[in-house]
């Protein structure tokens, strides 16, 4: 039997797609011809994608009204946040479990992005 092997992307709506490209390359450093390109290779072992629903009643990806909400993994989350408040991007807030770190943002959109940084196995 055939099996889902992982997450192909994440695909959404917005009114200008070539100025939401250029935001994503210039303030995270991510893009490539059909946008935000992250080719599988040799991460973290232990690494994964999620593709995880949500309650519609929750309030997680406020302050975005977007039905949906981006998770993309970095490798020092510290690092990033400061190189993102240097671009003037606000951090929305920041929380640090036992397995990873996480802080928010939202794209020039209104989608809010959510940056994790995986400490140790999987929860």
């Amino acid at each position: 039997m055939a099996k889902v092997t992982g997450l192909g992307g994440i695909f959404y709506k917005v009114a200008d797609p070539a100025a939401t490209q250029k935001w994503y390359l210039e303030t995270l450093g991510v893009g490539g011809e059909w946008g935000a390109m992250f080719p599988f290779k040799g991460d973290d072992p232990e690494g994964y994608a999620l593709l995880s629903p949500f309650k519609a009643e929750s309030d997680y990806f406020a302050p975005s009204d977007a039905a949906f909400m981006i998770n993309l993994r970095v490798d020092d989350l510290d690092a990033m946040i400061a190189e993102l408040e240097g671009k003037g991007v606000a951090i929305l807030g920041r929380q640090d479990e036992d397995y990873g770190k996480f802080a928010w943002i939202l794209d020039p959109d209104g989608v809010k992005v959510e940056l994790f940084q995986q400490i140790g196995g999987a929860p």
